[in-house]
């Protein structure tokens, strides 16, 4: 859990999520910071394919999302959100999570997801910002079964064979999102993870370029190796094959405020990008 001499920059963070509502640790103030939260600062994993490494220290993670406007994947994202919540009063237990998007249930991935439960007025919530195409624009109930609304898709906590799984509708389809089993990830095993996910040449984020960002009117913006998607639940709005790496970076630009020199390429084994 963050310590008093790991404190963010609550003026900092707020000027960059667009947020000038209440800091008290209700229910509305949280739900306010998710959503401004991601619609402001992208999912992204593109310092790994530039060979760069992930730093998970508060002050290196604000530097990056923060002060140096870019994004970040859920050991940043809601690395940041643990501190911020945490500084604003709430009781916040950072969690660990299997990511089964497009997997089988047969499939066992690693445990490498952080996301976070939030406790307000003694009901637990779930918060995260760092699921790419399903961050959370709104926070679900922890304890409960069954449908739930949000800003965008609706979602559901599913009990099943003794496991947890965190689902998203998408038209008349359940899929999962990812499974968990409210364990703590303490920060030894959010350093480890956060390491293997980034530098493991088996992990995903070394070989596929992925960027999201939630909209308005429960819009979402993608870029997924060389195709960009500007979607709405499951109505695609816009699909566009990106096929020169001077494409890709200006739609890095103008879609999701993320800057890189001319000239840029984001590179791995296996890239499917234009190189």
């Amino acid at each position: 859990m963050p310590t008093p001499d790991q404190a963010p920059d609550l003026d900092a963070y707020f000027a960059r999520i667009g947020y000038t509502g209440p800091r008290d640790p209700s229910l509305a103030t949280l739900n306010a910071i998710a959503g401004a939260h991601v619609t402001a600062i992208p999912f992204e994993n593109l310092d790994i394919l530039l060979g760069r490494p992930v730093d998970i220290e508060l002050a290196a993670i604000e530097r990056k999302l923060v002060h140096g406007k870019r994004g970040g994947y859920c050991f940043e994202q809601n690395t940041l959100m643990l501190h911020v919540l945490t500084k604003l009063g709430f009781r916040v237990m950072p969690l660990s999570a299997r990511i089964r998007l497009q997997q089988p249930r047969e499939f066992t991935p690693p445990r490498t997801h952080l996301f976070l439960r939030v406790e307000v007025d003694g009901i637990p919530w779930l918060v995260d910002a760092g699921v790419g195409a399903f961050s959370l624009t709104s926070c679900i109930r922890a304890d409960l079964e069954g449908e739930q609304s949000t800003a965008h898709e609706p979602l559901r906590i599913l009990r099943e064979d003794g496991r947890l799984f965190h689902q998203v509708r998408l038209g008349d389809e359940w899929s999962d999102i990812y499974e968990f089993t409210g364990e703590a990830m303490p920060a030894v095993d959010r350093e480890l993870a956060n390491w293997w996910t980034s530098t493991s040449p088996q992990s995903k984020f070394k070989r596929t370029l992925g960027v999201g960002l939630a909209g308005p009117a429960g819009t979402r913006l993608a870029i997924r190796d060389n195709e960009f998607i500007r979607r709405q639940g499951t109505t695609v709005l816009e699909r566009r094959v990106i096929t020169a790496p001077a494409e890709l970076l200006e739609i890095l630009a103008r879609h999701f405020g993320l800057h890189f020199p001319a000239g840029t390429r984001f590179g791995g084994p296996g890239a499917a990008w234009p190189n």
